[in-house]
């Protein structure tokens, strides 16, 4: 089986749970840190001749994270591509049973079962905190309705004030943010890197939750520690 990944969770997924079996991923795909394959640009601007030249028996996308018209481009070419669909975290796991055996995977990971275990097993939060989650700056973008990111919060008491909007990653202006009155704001790393001297000096006065991305908004063996991290961090922004 040789697997091309333009997701790099699911790349990270992929390669710890069915060595060599990947020939291609994107340059974003970060982990695991030796990994060692050809890069195949970016998950919105992926080389598609270059893809199509490792003659790949699979290519892994999402329907977020790719764009149709190059996933298209593949498919006429006469490559088979897996289109994953992730919207919650039970979803998640989902996806990546299906992902894994599509890849052939002879038995589910261990990192799977474990990530499983620990998203069941979550307490129920003893209060519920509200936030506003934003994914970019310049211009400002935050969680909106319907995403991976706002569910897996949900489960760890933090509710997003823009879970109901029309739009799933909408623009709104830091004014408005800001006058929403959240009680905490979420900063991951990723996609854009918020960090303590990039980010909370637009939220004066209100508590900054600086987060991974990788454990927000990834959907593999990350998941198996993330209810643990991200919960630190979101506490701790609150003492």
């Amino acid at each position: 089986m040789r697997v091309v990944s333009l997701v790099p969770s699911l790349t990270e997924a992929v390669a710890l749970s069915t060595p060599g079996a990947l020939v291609g991923a994107t340059d974003w795909c970060t982990h695991p840190a030796e990994l060692d394959v050809a890069r195949v640009g970016g998950t919105k601007n992926p080389k598609t001749d270059r893809i199509i030249a490792l003659a790949p028996d699979l290519v892994i996308a999402n329907e977020e994270e790719n764009r149709a018209p190059d996933l298209a481009a593949l498919r006429a070419a006469g490559v088979e591509v897996l289109l994953t669909e992730v919207r919650d975290v039970p979803q998640a796991f989902r996806e990546l049973d299906r992902v894994l055996d599509a890849c052939g995977t002879r038995s589910r990971p261990r990192w799977l079962d474990e990530a499983e275990a620990a998203w069941s097993a979550l307490p129920r939060p003893s209060r519920r905190t509200t936030a506003v989650v934003p994914i970019w700056r310049r211009p400002w973008m935050v969680l909106g309705r319907d995403t991976f990111a706002g569910d897996l919060l949900a489960r760890l008491g933090v509710d997003h004030l823009y879970a109901g909007h029309a739009e799933r990653y909408p623009r709104i202006p830091v004014e408005e943010l800001r006058a929403a009155a959240p009680d905490l704001v979420v900063l991951p790393d990723e996609p854009y890197r918020f960090t303590a001297e990039d980010g909370p000096e637009a939220f004066a006065g209100l508590p900054c939750a600086l987060v991974s991305g990788r454990h927000l908004t990834w959907y593999g063996p990350s998941l198996a520690e993330a209810p643990r991290l991200l919960g630190e961090a979101l506490r701790a922004a609150h003492r």
